[in-house]
């Protein structure tokens, strides 16, 4: 069953994408929700229309995060965490405090836009950010103990 997605949706495709889905998924959850609509010839038309229409839009936005992505560079964020003796963190480092940290710096990322790997002890590590459909950047985390 094909289907145009409304809004990004995390492992499946971004707005406005043509995807085959299976048809429960599509008719149950999907359309429902108002994350989608069926992939029928006039709904194909209207979206080739809006996407012509939107091109100049999508343009500027792509342009905006590359330039974020510049600005941001290769920075390394320093978050703290509580630590035990053996420098295992209690808790977790989580796309929140990621986005804070940028926020600190000057940069706005929203925090659904942050994946980081299972952070359980103290080090560095990379977070990917999802700035656009087509631009991916990676920030280096350096988690240290709280004093």
């Amino acid at each position: 069953m094909q289907v145009i997605l409304r809004t990004d949706i995390a492992g499946l495709g971004y707005k406005n994408d043509v995807v085959d889905v299976k048809p429960g998924y599509g008719r149950n959850y999907l359309i429902p929700q108002g994350f989608a609509v069926m992939a029928t010839d006039s709904n194909k038309k209207q979206l080739a229309e809006n996407l012509k229409q939107a091109a100049h839009k999508a343009e500027k936005l792509k342009k905006d995060a590359e330039d974020l992505a510049a600005a941001i560079g290769d920075i390394t964020l320093n978050i703290a965490a509580k630590v035990g003796e053996s420098g295992k963190i209690f808790g977790r480092v989580t796309s929140i405090q990621i986005s804070d940290a940028l926020k600190a710096k000057g940069f706005d990322v929203d925090r659904k836009k942050i994946t980081i790997e299972d952070v359980k002890v103290v080090g560095t590590y990379k977070a990917q950010l999802d700035l656009h459909k087509e631009v991916k950047h990676t920030v280096s985390i350096s988690v240290a103990g709280e004093e």
